[in-house]
């Protein structure tokens, strides 16, 4: 069995993952490898906030790990909430806080494109390999459909008829900028073991 440290404590990523991986993997939390803190997310980009929680992690540990960051660029608003996505309305990290004032700011607009943007940096026996995924689509007026998390009753996909929230979750997983990204990951870790 093959061990892997995904940098995250959120338990339905980590299920979500651990379903994508090849057969022989085994995917540890943050717990289980000895790091009961929060790992800083600081940095000015999703491509240097997902760098540095992986190394947070080989630097204390040496175990192989990844982690992820993710971002939503809305192009009327310059590209944010991007690397402030997840506290856009606040330290609360409220999904619905986030909702409502992306909402709020796209009162009246009329370009609504958005993308998600995911990235995944595995360290790898100590090489870094990093992982992009996106996802086009727009903001819709108001929120559709109860499932997912985060902006998803917001976000419609290009050439889907449904929000993320209105989606099967493997559905959802096959087009999404995070399921996009874990593909990449997952083809990469086939090649190598």
């Amino acid at each position: 069995m093959i061990q892997l440290c995904f940098a995250s404590r959120n338990a339905h990523k980590l299920t979500e993952i651990q379903a994508q991986l090849p057969s022989g993997y085994h995917l540890m939390s943050l717990d289980e490898v000895g790091i009961g803190e929060e790992i800083p997310e600081d940095e000015p980009t999703i491509e240097g906030n997902s760098l540095f929680k992986a190394q947070y992690v080989w630097e204390r540990t040496g175990v192989n790990c990844f982690a992820d960051d993710s971002g939503l660029e809305v192009a009327a608003l310059g590209g944010a909430p991007g690397v402030h996505t997840a506290y856009y309305a606040g330290p609360q990290r409220s999904a619905e806080d986030n909702n409502q004032r992306l909402l709020h700011h796209l009162r009246g607009a009329t370009d609504r494109q958005a993308r998600f943007k995911t990235v995944i940096t595995l360290i790898w026996q100590g090489q870094v390999h990093q992982f992009t995924g996106t996802v086009e689509g727009q903001i819709l007026t108001a929120p559709q459909g109860g499932q997912g998390f985060g902006y998803d009753p917001i976000f419609q996909p290009v050439g889907q008829l449904f929000s993320f929230a209105q989606m099967p979750l493997a559905t959802k997983n096959a087009i999404s900028h995070r399921g996009r990204a874990v593909q990449q990951l997952v083809d990469f870790l086939r090649q190598i073991v």
